[in-house]
């Protein structure tokens, strides 16, 4: 499949999903979030991958926010569409992909570029890196899923203060507050992804799905999330890395899922 504004790659069982719209430091547009739910699905349906990487073009951002042009001149239904379809096309929909996504954050993340990296399942930062959600400034606030993910993932005070002042932090901060799982260099960002990657790729396919699952549901209101990791966990007995997994441990050897 061929994109417009980003760049699809596979590699060694990973996928690299590349926003590139430089120009535009990367900023979401209406065919973008199209295109990126394209090729996020594209990487997931693949048994092939299993990691995705996903970043920004260029060495000053990753996503610098949404293209404001587009919807500057929207109405209350119109704003409130603008949202609903944009978690489900692409936010939502990244958030509880089977496959794991890491966000290789390169640089400026704000706004929509930060709910994207918010969405994915763990996020790593260069030490260049900004971040935060500048919606207020503008007379909205943040409608990809900001308000809900910030603080689960910084706490309700952090992310009251980041939202209200519309200020920025720093990849040390990000750090410091659980943001972001890791900061390196812009140089190591995307072979430290890799590293990580790798680690993970060795493991269970099927069973980091389900708890992908498990830990998605615990946030999720009206779902149990015990309940669905014991459901989840009963079902891993039925498949074939199970049972790759517990006779590759009892002949001493390594798995080869």
């Amino acid at each position: 499949m061929s994109y417009n504004n980003i760049i699809f790659e596979e590699d060694k069982k990973i996928a690299y999903i590349t926003i590139n719209r430089p120009k535009k430091l990367n900023a979401l547009n209406k065919e973008t979030i199209a295109e990126l739910h394209d090729a996020f699905y594209e990487a997931d349906s693949d048994k092939n991958i299993r990691v995705i990487i996903l970043t920004g073009s260029g060495e000053k951002a990753f996503v610098a926010g949404a293209d404001i042009s587009e919807f500057a001149d929207f109405d209350i239904s119109q704003g409130a569409e603008l949202a609903k379809n944009g978690q489900k096309i692409l936010f939502d929909f990244v958030e509880n992909l089977s496959t794991p996504v890491i966000a290789a954050v390169n640089g400026f993340a704000l706004g929509g570029g930060l709910e994207l990296a918010m969405a994915s399942h763990f996020r790593i930062a260069s030490d260049n890196a900004k971040m935060g959600l500048p919606e207020v400034s503008l007379g909205v606030i943040p409608g990809y899923g900001g308000t809900q993910r910030l603080p689960q993932l910084v706490g309700k005070g952090k992310a009251m203060e980041m939202i209200m002042t519309a200020g920025m932090i720093d990849a040390k901060e990000a750090k410091d507050y659980g943001l972001v799982n890791h900061v390196t260099t812009l140089e190591e960002l995307i072979p430290l992804c890799e590293k990580i990657a790798g680690r993970i790729a060795k493991n269970s396919g099927t069973a980091i799905s389900s708890a992908i699952k498990s830990i998605n549901d615990n946030f999720k209101d009206g779902v149990n999330g015990f309940k669905t990791e014991v459901n989840q966990f009963g079902n891993c007995f039925g498949t074939d890395d199970f049972n790759e997994g517990t006779t590759a441990f009892l002949e001493k050897r390594k798995p080869n899922f």
